[in-house]
């Protein structure tokens, strides 16, 4: 039985924090680049062109890409071979989020209550955290700030078996014209297929953890990919004020699901996605 210090949990997430809100991963700012190089219109081509210096500011001056630096979105993986000690894992957790928006100088944005008061917390506490046991004794810890431009307009829609590849494609597409310029694209897409409607919007946040360039693994979801970024691509939606780059990917992920049922999610993420990940 292997121990972990509560401590150790809570400077990793602080640190993750600060680095998401600040360091675009390499393959979305390497995706940036090839649709700058494609990009066919002109004010897109400049759209991109800002893009890119920004983030490039932001990696070179340890500040946020953007001001929007969003609701903490928490994976994590524990081993079922390892002890937490000196505490619970989501206070830890929670510790680290506020400790790095704190330290990090980053923007403040949950509220205690949805309604009615709607009380800013004042450290972007709780995080939304999902948990799950693995094998083995190590903690791993993947961390997704969710800006709210784009999370206002992913959406969820119930769809039975019959509607099928088709249907699927139609509702994705539905979503992607009603969110339109709104998202700040290009945007990344996760798409969640299957579970149940809570389910199916986890897979959607999940995808979005996957690198650009890595396509899933099943052939099927792999074509679907590729044919729903084409799709996305034509709707000259654009880099804010159109263009042929309005997605950069789209990452599909699924899971078993009851027979009468076809959950399909969609969660947009701007041209800032971020995270960062861990392995204690």
């Amino acid at each position: 039985m292997r121990t972990i210090q509560v401590e150790q949990i809570t400077e990793a997430v602080a640190q993750m924090c600060k680095e998401a809100a600040y360091y675009l991963p390499e393959d979305v700012y390497q995706a940036l680049k090839k649709g700058r190089e494609t990009e066919e219109s002109p004010v897109g081509r400049d759209v991109l062109d800002q893009i890119i210096k920004n983030a490039e500011i932001a990696k070179a001056e340890d500040r946020p890409i953007c001001q929007d630096t969003g609701m903490t979105i928490v994976f994590v993986e524990v081993g079922q071979d390892l002890h937490i000690e000196g505490g619970s894992l989501n206070d830890a957790i929670n510790a680290g989020i506020a400790k790095g928006y704190t330290e990090g100088y980053l923007r403040k944005s949950v509220v205690a209550e949805p309604l009615f008061d709607r009380k800013n917390t004042q450290n972007n506490t709780p995080g939304i955290i999902y948990t799950e046991m693995v094998p083995g004794d190590k903690l791993k810890i993947e961390i997704e700030p969710k800006g709210f431009g784009s999370e206002n307009k992913s959406d969820i829609k119930m769809l039975v078996p019959a509607d099928g590849v088709e249907g699927v494609k139609k509702a994705v597409l539905d979503i992607i014209l009603h969110a339109s310029c709104n998202p700040c694209p290009p945007m990344v897409v996760g798409v969640g297929i299957g579970g149940t409607m809570d389910k199916a919007a986890y897979y959607s946040k999940r995808a979005l953890l996957r690198p650009l360039t890595q396509r899933n693994a099943h052939p099927d979801y792999a074509k679907l990919e590729e044919d729903l970024l084409e799709m996305i691509n034509k709707t000259g939606i654009g880099p804010q004020l159109g263009g042929t780059t309005s997605a950069l990917a789209v990452n599909v992920e699924w899971g078993p699901t009851h027979i009468a049922g076809l959950p399909v999610a969609v969660t947009i993420c701007c041209h800032a996605t971020r995270h960062s990940k861990r392995e204690l």
